[in-house]
């Protein structure tokens, strides 16, 4: 078995998935404060639903935090490969504030619907409405960023989390505007409808997603294919006298792992062997950064059950790879 630390790009040294989790709780509580003010001085149900979310955002972005603390323990005794999926717990969680959220934005503004009540000082509650709106862009554009490059689930779910307030927010000061120019006072709940049904397609995304990861699903596809070209090129470089089998990968949070069979001939010595492992793994860490790669020494002339069972597929589907 054989880890090398990923590569990272460039960024503030304190952009990290904790401090930035730090920062989203306190923006959440800033946010919260401004848009439950924008509600209390305007009286619009879309303001008062963006403020809903804001307490979502809270909530989300505290559970991140905990889930991101637990997922960089090291391993131990109970958890020999680390703690990285808690990520997708903070994943799920935060899909399962959003469909909340956009539940009870629905029903306020259905009632609303049904008893229209005038909005009062739009002014005011659109300008708070916006500030929040600037924080909330800022930190998500931010967190994105850095998601990518620590590969964390929990900072990727918190970001779309808040990108799915700001358009909530967006779609809200746009209904005040249509209500402030035709006075329809219905246009207000109506927004806010249509904003909570566009914010449930995100929580149905990140929900799909964290289910996924815990279910052990398989790298990325693209990384596959990766490996692939790899394990070809040794083959071919060997002359069809080293060759791969019994492949599978899965994700766990920032983590890819990979199981194979690597066959050699029966005739080398162990040295030979481990040298040649040693190349693959590493052109393997070189092609995925930050790989966690299990390659299973076997003779050439040595039958595993996977190999038989492969051995039948072929006989039954002419034209199969050797590589799954």
């Amino acid at each position: 078995m054989f880890e090398l630390g990923w590569k990272r790009r460039a960024l503030p040294a304190w952009m990290t998935p904790v401090n930035l989790l730090r920062v989203s709780v306190a923006v959440a509580l800033l946010t919260i404060t401004l848009k439950t003010l924008a509600w209390w001085v305007s009286g619009s149900v879309g303001l008062l639903s963006d403020a809903l979310e804001s307490f979502v955002n809270l909530a989300g972005a505290v559970f991140a935090l905990a889930m991101v603390t637990v997922a960089r323990r090291p391993a131990d005794d109970c958890h020999p490969f680390g703690h990285h999926k808690a990520e997708y717990f903070s994943s799920g969680f935060e899909g399962i504030l959003i469909l909340g959220a956009a539940a009870a934005i629905i029903w306020a503004a259905v009632l609303r619907l049904l008893e229209p009540q005038p909005v009062m000082e739009l002014g005011w509650g659109m300008g708070l409405a916006l500030a929040s709106t600037a924080c909330n862009a800022l930190l998500a554009w931010g967190m994105l960023r850095a998601a990518r490059v620590h590969r964390s689930a929990a900072l990727e779910g918190d970001a779309r989390h808040l990108l799915t307030d700001v358009w909530t927010s967006i779609g809200v000061v746009a209904g005040l505007l249509a209500v402030r120019a035709t006075g329809w006072l219905w246009l207000d709940p109506v927004v806010a409808i249509g904003v909570a049904l566009n914010i449930l397609r995100e929580g149905a995304r990140l929900l799909w997603g964290a289910s996924q990861g815990l279910m052990d699903e398989a790298m990325a596809p693209e990384l596959l294919e990766r490996v692939h070209a790899v394990l070809r090129a040794h083959e071919e470089d060997s002359g069809g006298r080293v060759y791969f089998d019994a492949l599978a990968s899965r994700r766990a949070g920032a983590r890819n792992h990979l199981d194979l069979h690597m066959h050699v001939p029966h005739d080398w010595t162990l040295g030979q062997a481990a040298r040649e492992r040693r190349s693959v793994e590493q052109a393997l860490l070189h092609a995925v950064p930050g790989l966690r790669a299990t390659l299973e020494l076997l003779p050439t002339d040595h039958t595993t059950v996977f190999e038989t069972l492969q051995a039948r597929r072929r006989e039954a589907e002419p034209g199969a790879e050797r590589l799954p």
